[in-house]
């Protein structure tokens, strides 16, 4: 199947799918962020989803296209928390059993939400591609259905369901900031946007630490990315060197990647609390962040998407306050 199957249609199609299930989310304009950058900023709350994250929105189209047969298998993910806590959402309403794979990088509040769902969570390794060798074996040996967390057209037209909101809302939209991680929030988004509006321009934002898209775009290909501890732990992780959609979608259709810094990515998040009463983890503050440390200073109307709010508390509480995270 090629990318160009992954088509506004198909994203129209999932919304439809989803709609019963999860629920779309507010978009409000900022006043302290359109005071910064002069020109007005809107926040999109994804990380007010069900789940805490976009997530939900993929897994649950995917989990409803499948096979009586495929459901009847049980369904494994790769995870580095919030697509394991979307997918075990949807298989817990559909009654399927449900597997979800992560490695040690990944926070202990994930793991917990995860295990609140009913699924089982198994630890591999210290990062995405060990813990992948444990999904391939259960594909293999145990015949149970695979629903990645980002390569794959059904967790891609599910994700683009938000761009249809953004659009609903925005229809003259100038500029989209998306977090960008394994690219099928990106993908989606970026097709549903450029579809209803072409002169959009759509930026990803990442970490600097083990931005692998990133990474990959600047070499032209798919390519292994050392996976780094991060505040933005739910952007960590590689593209998968077989990639066959988000790549070659994040290379046509987003027009630029913007990195920033733990710190900046810290004061994305204290921002998000003390300014727009909102509690959002690290990947959800990162296009907050681009904002605030003028990495990107835009024109015209702009969206920031918060992705996701399944942080650790604790560590929230340190950001916001100004301690240090190890103590």
């Amino acid at each position: 199947m090629s990318v160009e199957k992954i088509t506004l249609d198909k994203i129209e199609t999932a919304r439809k799918n989803i709609a019963s299930t999860i629920h779309p989310t507010p978009i409000i304009e900022s006043t302290s962020l359109s005071q910064i950058c002069g020109t007005p900023i809107f926040l999109k709350l994804e990380h007010q989803q069900l789940t805490g994250s976009f997530k939900l929105r993929g897994a649950t189209n995917a989990i409803l296209n499948l096979s009586k047969h495929q459901k009847s298998r049980g369904v494994v993910g790769l995870s580095t928390g919030n697509h394991g806590r979307g997918l075990a959402y949807s298989a817990r309403l559909n009654g399927i059993k449900c597997i979800i794979c992560m490695s040690s990088l990944v926070p202990k509040n994930k793991i917990d939400g995860i295990k609140a769902q009913g699924a089982e969570v198994r630890i591999i390794g210290k990062n995405q591609d060990d813990a992948q060798e444990e999904v391939d074996r259960l594909v293999r040996e145990e015949n149970m259905t695979l629903i990645p967390p980002f390569d794959h057209p059904d967790i891609i037209a599910g994700q683009g369901t938000l761009g249809l909101e953004i659009n609903q809302v925005l229809p003259e939209l100038k500029n989209a900031l998306v977090p960008l991680s394994g690219g099928g929030l990106i993908s989606g988004v970026a097709k549903a946007l450029k579809s209803k509006n072409p002169k959009c321009k759509i930026i990803g934002v990442s970490m600097e630490r083990g931005a692998a898209m990133y990474e990959c775009q600047k070499a032209g290909k798919p390519i292994f990315v050392e996976e780094e501890k991060t505040l933005a732990d739910a952007l960590g992780g590689g593209i998968g060197l077989d990639n066959e959609y988000t790549f070659k979608m994040t290379r046509d259709l987003v027009d630029d990647i913007i990195l920033v810094s733990e710190s900046e990515i810290a004061s994305g998040v204290k921002h998000a609390y003390w300014q727009e009463k909102q509690i959002v983890e690290g990947s959800g503050a990162v296009a907050i962040a681009a904002l605030i440390s003028k990495k990107i200073t835009p024109k015209e109307t702009t969206v920031a998407l918060m992705c996701g709010s399944n942080i650790d508390l604790n560590t929230h509480h340190k950001i916001i306050s100004g301690l240090s995270l190890t103590t």
